[in-house]
């Protein structure tokens, strides 16, 4: 069973409204995830799967708490035995591979600081990353450039030195973590006293993934993962005894969201896909083959299934989907609808705190809004002098006073004082995201307050205009930004990768703007197209717009 009851006092709501007056987690005093939800599994249902994982390589596992127990246990016995104390900061540069689980769980139980990454880091990006956080230690999977690029980085950490380990196999410097593991016997006492961790310790550290500027260090501490029972449970809504699939790499905070604090906690095991590259067809294989009850994705990856034949492959087990990320297209939303029945159910959130709004269990989702805003947060539009906007008014997405520091909030970004108190000037946190309210309480997304474009004396939001791209056939993928204008102060510019079957002509570019003149406001229609083979991105799949436009200004 779920062990939601440990930390609910009702798990049930008749009623988004009945959610928002009655959601109440109880955080106990010294809440260690990896003791209190992972040991206790271990010891009440030792044979409960946690993990099924496999790769493309015809490898699969299926892992228990048991397991999941003693191979945590001994991972902390090895980073204690290497050197690596409570607050340490641990960077975990594992892709999908299974060990990632137990690294990050033997971390919790020592109390270090766990620093997930992406594998492509370059040696500039990761020696900015340890001279911030002070990264102690690097557990890389076997990657020659990857490896080549810690070691150059390898002077920005503290003191110039850095313990390196690695999956596969030994190397000159490196330990190897199979080695490790079976030298130590796997045994691990919870800390007691000033060794034990406290609810306000850092547990996680995040690079944001920097849509703009260099990447934020985003500070969680060990309650944290509570806050995922509303992820898990009302938004994907994973079920007892089933297995839930969010496609990410664990260097993503979305891992966080979606491969193992509130799935584990809601009853849930985790689905893992290890694959270099990502292939829509072999995702709906893999999701078929191996039972996936829930589904979660961001946009990006829905843009690209709903181009394949969905009727081939069977959706019977597949119960429920969501999508966060970045804002989802009604038309992507539709076209999913239609193949598979299911309503894709999408949430906003940050890397700052977990889901802000949502289309949350028993609501009825509306195409193209991210939903209402989550009990945690209480999140409202404000006008820049800090009131409140009526319904249908544009305005900033903030979190109220009241509400900073609540459940799965940040502690602030790590060692940026001035940053944390910019995020949370006039006592509230600023969030940078612009949307409106309608009459019903769901919000719209709008678009970063520095993507919108101004044009002509009108406020022109990105996500609009590329919604009414997405409907066209020939659009795979697009972006929309504003290029400067004597004029007009700016122009709107779409920058598309046409689907499969099409070619980029000028012809194709009348005919997209003259469609979008038609499905939405003429003076919104892009008076500048570029196509292009791939949109930049940053490594969670979000688009990178400021990269666009600084292309342009070049």
């Amino acid at each position: 069973m779920s062990m939601l009851n440990s930390f609910l006092s009702q798990t049930e709501f008749s009623s988004y409204d009945d959610f928002c007056e009655h959601l109440a987690i109880r955080v106990p005093p010294h809440f260690n995830f990896a003791y209190d939800v992972v040991d206790v599994l271990a010891r009440t249902e030792p044979t409960r799967r946690a993990i099924v994982w496999c790769n493309d390589q015809g490898d699969e596992r299926v892992g228990t708490f048991a397991e999941l127990k003693e191979t945590s246990d001994r991972a902390a016995q090895v980073f204690h035995r290497l050197g690596v104390r409570k607050g340490d900061a641990v960077m975990l540069i594992l892709k999908c591979r299974y060990e990632f689980w137990a690294c990050l769980l033997g971390l919790h139980k020592l109390g270090a600081v766990g620093v997930p990454a992406t594998h492509m880091l370059t040696a500039h990006d990761l020696a900015y990353r340890f001279e911030q956080a002070q990264v102690r230690m690097v557990v890389a999977v076997p990657d020659a450039p990857l490896e080549e690029a810690v070691e150059n980085a390898e002077h920005a950490a503290p003191g110039g030195t850095l313990l390196k380990m690695r999956l596969g196999g030994a190397k000159a410097g490196w330990h190897d973590f199979a080695t490790e593991m079976a030298t130590v016997e796997g045994q691990w006492t919870r800390p007691e006293g000033e060794a034990a961790t406290q609810n306000r310790d850092l547990m996680l550290v995040y690079f944001s993934s920097g849509t703009t500027g260099q990447p934020k260090m985003v500070a969680h501490d060990f309650t944290y993962p509570l806050a995922h029972i509303v992820t898990a449970k009302y938004w994907q809504n994973v079920s007892d005894g089933g297995l839930h699939y969010t496609v990410a790499d664990t260097g993503w905070a979305k891992s966080a969201w979606g491969k193992l604090y509130g799935q584990w906690l809601a009853g849930s095991a985790v689905f893992v896909h290890d694959y270099d590259k990502f292939s829509p067809m072999r995702t709906l294989e893999v999701c078929a083959q191996y039972g996936v009850t829930t589904f979660c994705a961001p946009p990006t990856v829905y843009r690209f299934l709903i181009k394949e034949d969905l009727s081939r492959h069977d959706f019977s087990q597949l119960a429920y989907a969501v999508v966060a990320g970045e804002p989802l297209n009604p038309e992507v939303y539709e076209q999913f609808k239609k193949a598979t029945g299911l309503q894709l159910m999408e949430a906003y959130g940050q890397t700052e705190m977990t889901i802000g709004v949502g289309n949350f269990t028993g609501m009825t989702p509306k195409p193209g809004s991210m939903g209402r805003p989550s009990p945690l947060y209480n999140i409202y539009l404000a006008r820049p002098d800090g009131t409140r906007c009526d319904p249908g008014e544009q305005g900033e997405m903030v979190i109220p006073a009241d509400r900073v520091g609540a459940l799965g909030m940040f502690m602030g970004y790590h060692r940026d004082a001035d940053l944390t108190a910019h995020s949370l000037r006039r006592g509230m946190y600023h969030t940078g995201d612009v949307a409106w309210q309608d009459e019903d309480g769901y919000f719209w997304y709008v678009g970063r307050d520095d993507d919108l474009i101004k044009s002509s004396g009108y406020r022109i939001g990105p996500f609009e205009v590329e919604s009414a791209l997405m409907e066209h056939p020939a659009v795979m993928e697009c972006a929309v930004t504003g290029i400067p204008d004597p004029e007009r102060g700016h122009l709107v510019k779409a920058t598309i990768v046409v689907a499969t079957g099409y070619v980029a002509t000028q012809e194709l570019a009348h005919e997209l703007q003259a469609y979008v003149k038609k499905v939405t406001a003429p003076y919104k229609y892009p008076r500048v197209v570029e196509f292009v083979e791939d949109l930049p991105k940053t490594i969670s799949g979000k688009i990178r717009r400021v990269e666009i436009r600084e292309h342009d200004e070049a």
